[in-house]
């Protein structure tokens, strides 16, 4: 297995208006981990999405959604609980408003046994986030599980902090980056939305030297518009690697997750960490010409071609 993540996929209802005035909605999938998993498989990488649904009509669409693009899906099982849902009002300048309906879901409810026969042993990158993390105490408990396990098989682990704070304090989410950095190869906090909450500061420089002090590998800081500031290793020098201007800008939603999960499908493919973060920047940029989160999926060869058109290929 080339990428596994762990998380919960999402019914999207999705909104070309705010919430407060918007009364049609397009049904689709989404959700961080479904997002990154969709972004990795485009991306070239064999992925498989470790997850509970519900069992219910929505549960059955989403594995067969996930599936139609190219995840693995066997160990996306049902249990407990509904699937878990939200709705999106899209807004191109960023204010986004969701509605979850989440609460009790099947993926709340996974714990380390959920993921205990995944191949994480054997994969080269699992792809975890804070989101995921801040589901339940038995979801932290898997995450962590995890990522132990890949940490001591010679894997490499990816931690998007993704700070939520209608799913969990400062505190809480603080506390569990602190807890997965020492396994980690790579964490990707946003600034300042993650920086400022999890490490006490609005400066991009300041984050990336916070996180390799809680132990990890390496760190790279997205800013948006501004690109992202990759640091690899202790000692190392930060670099900036800029960001790939959008052609257009329908939706926001899920950028963050397109980057996060064709980092990891590159870097099990071998790619140096800087062409890997330059991918997914320009997967990221892609992905803000569609609706919702998996409204528009990069494929290896429009990341490619971006990238060589912005002169960013190397």
């Amino acid at each position: 297995m080339d990428v596994v993540v762990i998380g919960e996929p999402l019914v999207e209802f999705s909104a070309s208006a705010p919430l407060t005035e918007a009364d049609t909605f397009h049904l689709s999938f989404s959700g961080d981990a479904l997002n990154a998993a969709v972004a990795a498989a485009a991306a070239g990488a064999h992925v498989a999405l470790v997850t509970l649904v519900g069992e219910d009509e929505f549960g059955e669409r989403m594995i067969r959604f996930a599936a139609s693009r190219g995840v693995d899906t066997r160990w996306m099982r049902t249990g407990t609980g509904s699937t878990g849902a939200y709705a999106v009002g899209a807004d191109p300048g960023g204010e986004r408003a969701f509605g979850y309906m989440r609460a009790c879901s099947a993926a709340s409810r996974m714990g380390p046994s959920d993921v205990a026969d995944a191949p994480l042993a054997e994969t080269s990158v699992l792809l975890v986030s804070g989101v995921t993390a801040a589901l339940s105490a038995s979801c932290a408990h898997a995450v962590r599980h995890a990522a132990e396990i890949v940490h001591a098989a010679g894997g490499n682990v990816v931690y998007d902090p993704n700070f939520r704070s209608r799913l969990t304090t400062a505190e809480r989410a603080a506390g569990m980056l602190a807890d997965i950095a020492p396994h980690t190869a790579l964490v990707t906090p946003s600034c300042p939305g993650d920086s400022l909450a999890l490490l006490g500061t609005a400066d991009p420089a300041e984050a990336v030297q916070a996180c390799l002090r809680l132990g990890a590998r390496s760190v790279a800081v997205t800013r948006g518009p501004e690109g992202v500031l990759l640091c690899e290793g202790q000692g190392g020098p930060a670099v900036e690697i800029p960001a790939v201007p959008a052609r257009a800008i329908v939706d926001q939603t899920g950028a963050g997750d397109a980057f996060a999960g064709t980092v990891a499908a590159r870097l099990a493919a071998g790619a140096s960490l800087r062409d890997a973060v330059r991918a997914g920047t320009a997967a990221a940029a892609i992905s803000l010409e569609g609706q919702g989160g998996t409204g528009r999926v990069a494929t290896r060869e429009e990341i490619d071609g971006l990238l060589a058109r912005a002169g960013l290929n190397g």
